[in-house]
């Protein structure tokens, strides 16, 4: 295969792995606390022994959209919604991740959890825990968590001091090397946070995506004609 043949095939790797994050995002429209991602294409040049240089697509970084979805009242206790930047720091067996998804219980323990078990972390960096005889519970803009009118934590907010380096982990979580706290954000009680994803955008995005596909196979179909005709036509 020559050079053109091997461009266009690494190309068409990258837009079969942009359309699996498309559909991934539209399967996600709905999902409380989603963060729509897109593939980030590059171009590195290979250095040939001859002339022209081998340029090439690579398609393998992710980009997090971090951008404030549409906040939606749910009456619910312990279903909190960040405005602004910021994330929930959670507890995992793979360690400590970050969520937008503010939907929580109190456990049997008492510890506020997500609905996987996950512990939601104070600004501290510890475990939330409710007191057992608790009737009324109520969470301040500042993220103050209050018992019957008494403080009992500060839910903290975090974001990753490289937002470059955030890393999606799988559904709503998301992974970072240092984290750093957020002062300015608010945290609004009995409300959730929508998915970011516009599925308008995004079917937009597929179609475009499906086509550019579409133009590279019948590239390589075209290709291999030629080479056929051209083995063909020596080979008499």
């Amino acid at each position: 295969m020559d050079a053109a043949g091997y461009t266009t095939l690494n190309r068409q790797s990258g837009l079969m792995r942009e359309m699996a994050v498309v559909a991934n995002n539209l399967a996600n429209a709905s999902t409380t606390g989603f963060r729509r991602e897109g593939v980030v294409f590059s171009e590195y040049v290979t250095a040939l022994d001859v002339d022209p240089s081998l340029s090439m697509a690579h398609a393998s970084a992710r980009h997090v959209d971090l951008g404030q979805a549409t906040i939606s009242q749910t009456g619910g206790t312990f279903d909190f919604a960040i405005q602004g930047d910021g994330f929930f720091l959670i507890d995992t067996p793979q360690g400590e991740r970050l969520t937008r998804a503010g939907s929580f219980t109190p456990s049997a323990e008492g510890e506020l959890v997500t609905p996987d078990g996950h512990r939601l972390l104070d600004a501290g960096g510890a475990p939330i825990f409710l007191p057992p005889d608790a009737r009324a519970v109520a969470l301040a803009r500042d993220g103050t968590l209050s018992a019957d009118g008494q403080p009992i934590a500060q839910v903290g907010l975090w974001q990753p001091e490289n937002p470059l380096g955030m890393r999606h982990q799988s559904g709503t979580l998301f992974a970072a090397d240092a984290l750093e706290p957020v002062e300015e954000a608010v945290i609004l009680q009995g409300m959730l946070e929508d998915s970011n994803v516009e599925p308008l955008s995004e079917i937009t995005r597929m179609i475009a995506v499906q086509r550019a596909y579409e133009l590279g196979q019948k590239f390589l179909d075209a290709e291999d004609e030629r080479v056929r005709g051209v083995v063909q036509t020596l080979g008499r």
